[in-house]
């Protein structure tokens, strides 16, 4: 959502006003030890019972990066000269501010904070600045199919990626917690399309990031059409791809000014749905180019780890959810995927006509490290989907294939909750029509959820996953294969091998140390073998 001034005289005043004032994340001293221990003793008092049991079911450890930020510390940033803390982040141990360039220096003689790093990167000291580094699998119709919902208007973007198979075996998002982050979502206490929603009472809550407040209004209703995407009920004229899951609804999108606190405010909100036990979020927003046009991001910022919306996609997919999230408009322009669609930590999601084919404007790949970008395809032109009046009408954007997409996630994910989001995930690219094939328009293309179902209900699959439970990816892979272990396993031996059966790298692998450089190997299929408490398991990777 670009948002752009037309009068030269305030383009003229908003020049000059950017000249005198920065926006920074603003980096914190470690958090408190025993701080730490305590919170990680009783994570009740810092996260849900939901949350807690997601992450136990998948295995998923709760972490330094899960206890709140120091709060006296934030407040001494918030009182100092000329400084104005907008956003806060527990996962990068972060404030997000606003202040003169000066001002903002000047924060660097607290004793708790460790760096400062500007929006605009040409004020970033030479040696400072934070380093980041980089943070699953091969998985026949199991029902009889019998037909539940009249989807109406929605009937060619529900079948075009087989949605209505999960449906019809009673997968509907039962059960998973969804969260939205968008800028608003008028309506939706009184739109008939969400009646069942509330009187189930399946929307758990909403919150504005921008203005702090509890309210689902923000200022626009672009959020509004996206949630219908999902969640929408209106049988035989609307059926959304989760009608049976819960949601929460954040505001993250500031309508009256474009800037990277935009991103600040949307990983403050996954950082949230985490906490709330949220499985899924669907994210119809793209960050790139700025009011200030210092702040922009080039195209060498989107490689997937640099950006806050990156950083922070990423850790929420380490911390177990999948970030559904829309490519971005900018084919005609711009081109490339923007933040955070460029992250690894992302499932991307494109936009095809109602014919299947690619549409102009849906942002392209890859990102600027190479990755496969977008991951799948979804309808996004002439897409349906119900007004904040509700009314069924239809819309076009990248902002739709996304929703509906996570929707379809929610309700596969329905039918295996105790899997981990990363085979989830990875069942879903494997399902699409361009898996082997993928392009930088349509990454590995239109998924099918049915035959996503059917893979991850495979019974060696299921077994493999859930009884030795290790986990490589990204797969493909085109630098390092992370491997996640199970809860039984601290150590075990990783050995690779190519087409012709010869071993040509073997470690030994812990928790601590638990990713793989293949950088230097030639592209192609390989096998990669662990063995751990003298059992083996093969995987097949494919190198980019």
């Amino acid at each position: 959502m670009m948002k752009k001034l037309s009068l030269l005289l305030l383009v003229f005043v908003s020049t000059l006003s950017f000249a005198q004032t920065e926006d920074a994340l603003v980096y914190l001293e470690a958090k408190d030890p025993t701080v730490v221990a305590t919170a990680l003793a009783n994570p009740i008092s810092i996260m849900t019972q939901a949350a807690i049991d997601r992450k136990n079911a998948q295995g998923i450890a709760i972490d330094d990066r899960d206890v709140p930020l120091n709060e006296t510390q934030k407040a001494a940033i918030d009182a100092a000269t000329g400084i104005t803390v907008l956003a806060k982040s527990k996962w990068l141990n972060a404030v997000y501010v606003r202040g003169t360039e000066n001002n903002i220096n000047n924060l660097l003689n607290l004793s708790f904070v460790t760096d400062v790093e500007f929006a605009d990167k040409t004020l970033n000291r030479p040696t400072g600045g934070k380093q980041f580094t980089k943070d699953k699998f091969e998985v026949e119709n199991q029902f009889p199919s019998r037909p539940v919902y009249n989807y109406g208007s929605a009937t060619n973007q529900t079948e075009m990626i087989n949605v209505n198979y999960l449906h019809e075996n009673d997968y509907t998002g039962q059960d998973i917690i969804v969260a939205y982050m968008d800028n608003g979502y008028p309506g939706v206490l009184t739109n008939p399309a969400y009646a069942t929603l509330r009187d189930e009472g399946r929307l758990l809550g909403y919150y504005d990031f921008v203005d702090r407040a509890v309210n689902p209004n923000g200022t626009g209703s672009h959020g509004a059409g996206t949630f219908s995407d999902a969640a929408g009920f209106l049988n035989g004229q609307f059926v959304g791809t989760a009608p049976g899951a819960s949601y929460y609804l954040f505001i993250t999108e500031d309508n009256n000014n474009e800037s990277p606190a935009e991103e600040a405010f949307w990983v403050e909100a996954l950082e949230r749905a985490d906490s709330l036990g949220v499985y899924v979020t669907n994210t119809s927003l793209s960050y790139q180019a700025f009011d200030n046009p210092s702040f922009d991001h080039e195209y060498s910022d989107l490689d997937g780890l640099t950006t806050i919306a990156a950083r922070g996609s990423n850790i929420g997919f380490d911390k177990g959810m999948i970030n559904v999230v829309s490519a971005g408009n900018a084919g005609n322009d711009f081109g490339f995927v923007a933040t955070p669609s460029d992250a690894p930590g992302s499932l991307t999601v494109g936009a095809v006509d109602s014919n299947e084919n690619y549409v102009s404007f849906s942002s392209r790949g890859p990102n600027s490290a190479g990755v496969i970008k977008p991951d799948v395809m979804a309808k996004g032109r002439d897409a349906a989907i119900v007004s904040q009046n509700g009314n069924v009408t239809t819309a076009s954007g990248t902002s739709f294939s996304s929703p509906i997409t996570a929707g379809a996630v929610a309700s596969l994910w329905s039918a295996v909750p105790t899997l981990k989001n990363d085979v989830v995930m990875q069942a879903v690219r494997e399902s699409a029509d361009r898996y082997n094939n993928p392009t930088d328009e349509y990454g590995y293309g239109i998924p099918d959820f049915g035959e996503a179902l059917n893979a991850l209900l495979t019974v060696g699959i299921e077994e493999q996953m859930l009884d030795t439970n290790f986990a490589l990816y990204p797969n493909p892979v085109t630098t390092e294969i992370n491997i996640s272990f199970p809860k039984n396993s601290e150590n075990a031996e990783f050995a690779l091998f190519n087409i012709l059966g010869e071993r040509i790298l073997q470690t030994n692998i812990t928790t601590m140390k638990n990713r793989i450089d293949v950088s230097g190997l030639a592209s192609g299929m390989y096998i990669a073998s662990i063995t751990s408490n003298n059992k083996t398991t093969s995987y097949k990777i494919i190198k980019e």
